[in-house]
C-alpha cells in the first residue's frame, strides 16, 4: 500500500505549469494557485482543474458556474503566492494585478502566459478534492514570455535558456 508521504513526495516529481484559477458570479470572486490543470479533449476543448474540498471558496466556484484558468508566465511568479496566501482576503489578492474578463466572466490574469475562460461543465468529489471539467469558451494569449513550472516543491523558469539546454 502506498502512503500518503510517498505519494507526495513522487507527485512532487511530476512539474507542472503554475495557474491562478478565478470565479466571478452571484457568489463573488474568487481565486486560487494550482498546478493541478491539464487538456482533457481538444473536442470539444476541455480542461481538468482540481481544487482541494476543504478550500473556502471551494462552494464559490460551483455556485458561480465559471472559472477561468490563467496559467502564470515567470514574471508573474509572486501572483502564484499571493493567490497561495491564506492571510489575505480575496479583494486583497485581486488588487496586487490587472483583470479583464471575456464571455463567462470569470477575471483573466492580465499579462498571463495564456488565459482559458471556462463554463464548469462538470464537478466530481474524489477524495480530498473537486475535479471540475471545464469547457472552454475562449482562450487568450499573452506575449511570448518565459514559462513557469512547479517542480520538486520549487519554481523553475521555461524558456529559450532551457530548450537550448536540452
Amino acid at each position: 500500500m502506498v502512503d500518503t508521504t510517498g505519494f507526495r513526495n513522487a507527485m512532487a516529481l511530476l512539474g507542472g505549469a503554475v495557474s491562478v484559477i478565478t470565479t466571478d458570479g452571484a457568489a463573488g470572486r474568487w481565486g486560487f494557485t494550482a498546478s493541478a490543470v491539464c487538456s482533457v479533449t481538444d473536442q470539444p476543448p476541455t480542461l481538468l482543474v482540481c481544487m482541494n474540498r476543504a478550500s473556502f471558496s471551494n462552494g464559490h466556484f460551483k455556485q458561480n458556474g465559471v472559472l477561468s484558468v490563467n496559467v502564470l508566465s515567470a514574471e508573474l511568479k509572486d501572483i502564484s503566492g499571493v493567490f497561495a496566501n491564506r492571510d489575505m482576503d480575496s479583494d486583497q489578492r485581486f488588487a496586487q494585478a490587472s483583470w479583464s474578463t471575456l464571455e463567462s466572466g470569470a477575471p483573466l490574469l492580465d499579462n498571463a502566459l495564456v488565459n482559458f475562460d471556462c463554463r464548469i461543465a462538470q464537478a466530481h468529489e474524489v477524495g480530498s478534492h473537486t475535479i471540475f471539467y471545464c469547457e472552454v469558451l475562449g482562450i487568450r494569449n499573452g506575449k511570448n514570455q518565459d514559462g513557469l513550472v512547479y517542480f520538486n516543491r520549487a519554481y523553475h523558469r521555461l524558456g529559450e535558456q532551457s530548450r537550448s539546454a536540452c
